[in-house]
């Protein structure tokens, strides 16, 4: 791979993650030599903007990723597994943002500023986490760092958005026919979105808990290397455009106080230290969308556990959550 000339394709480019890779590859100057922006039939032959020149959208097949050193996957599952054996034989690195790789042994789950030695042991693939786990486990990696953490006790409440444009319209157009004084009509979540909150978000998949609800305990062990943790997590849908938040009680190994949880925070990589209840300062969704840190506050003593610790921690799900950390890997793959 020519570091200072790489040829990249984006698998579902025309998509909300997609379009927002394209963004984020210009803004950190990535060395795109060539962009080949790939999508189904249906959007074959249009063009996308990128760096102020036109782009032309290539249909998905085998033979759409020969000459790319490295694609970009903003797909659903099964397009992930369909392509993904075609990107590894045309010599590609395949960074997927799908959930089909996560848990393979023999795929890295990569989050740069945590476990970045990783992304090295790729046999053609890495997998990008759920962006759940992403704003998470940023958040509270410096006291992982500090302490081994031993359990986690979290509520995700995640924005319309991680389901896509189309959650987006359906929150909008609900405000704007409950405001005519007509109802609600859901399609894309089950029930009414608009000045409500919906506790599910995925199908069932353990005990009780969705799928995404698992995705915390099953990423963040591999993640953070510790194959003993154990969480306990409930996802909620709320009526927020954009930026997920998460309320996180947390137990180490050791007593970390909050003072040096402070301090930790403070200090760590992608992290944004916002944490002054005094003066109404703490993190949230409109603070921290469209950019790339994830902000964290509230912290304090657990009054149910000595060893535990409470905070809470926003991010932009769209960019941090999924689009940035797959560049940023990218990036660890130029080194």
């Amino acid at each position: 791979m020519n570091k200072n000339a790489v040829k990249v394709g984006i698998l579902g480019a025309t998509g909300a993650v997609g379009q927002e890779m394209m963004k984020i590859l210009a803004e950190r100057s990535f060395p795109v030599a060539m962009l080949r922006p790939i999508a189904s039939g249906r959007s074959a032959g249009r063009t996308l903007s990128f760096r102020g020149e036109e782009v032309t959208i290539v249909e998905a097949s085998d033979e759409a990723f020969e000459g790319l050193d490295i694609v970009l996957g903003a797909a659903e599952n099964d397009i992930a597994e369909r392509f993904a054996p075609a990107i590894v034989k045309s010599g590609a690195v395949f960074v997927d943002n799908s959930s089909a790789f996560r848990l393979d042994g023999d795929v890295p789950l990569v989050i740069p500023e945590i476990n970045p030695d990783d992304a090295a042991k790729h046999h053609g693939i890495i997998s990008n986490p759920n962006c759940t786990t992403i704003v998470t486990l940023v958040a509270i990696n410096a006291l992982a760092q500090e302490s081994p953490i031993e359990t986690i006790i979290a509520s995700s409440y995640q924005a319309v958005s991680g389901a896509g444009k189309n959650g987006i319209d359906e929150l909008y157009h609900e405000v704007e026919l409950l405001r005519e004084g007509k109802a609600a009509q859901p399609k894309v979540f089950p029930y009414q979105i608009a000045y409500n909150v919906i506790p599910q978000i995925g199908g069932e998949q353990y005990m009780g808990y969705t799928s995404e609800e698992m995705k915390m305990q099953n990423e963040g062990r591999k993640i953070l290397h510790l194959p003993e943790l154990k969480v306990s997590c409930t996802c909620v849908r709320v009526p927020v455009v954009r930026s997920h938040s998460v309320s996180v009680v947390l137990r180490t190994k050791e007593k970390i106080s909050v003072e040096r949880a402070r301090e930790l925070i403070a200090a760590a990589p992608g992290c944004r230290l916002v944490d002054d209840l005094g003066a109404k300062q703490y993190p949230m969704p409109l603070d921290t969308s469209d950019q790339d840190t994830v902000f964290v506050g509230r912290i304090r003593d657990d009054l149910t556990d000595e060893r535990g610790l409470n905070l809470w921690c926003c991010g932009d799900q769209v960019r941090k959550g999924a689009a940035t950390n797959a560049v940023q890997i990218a990036e660890l793959l130029l080194k």
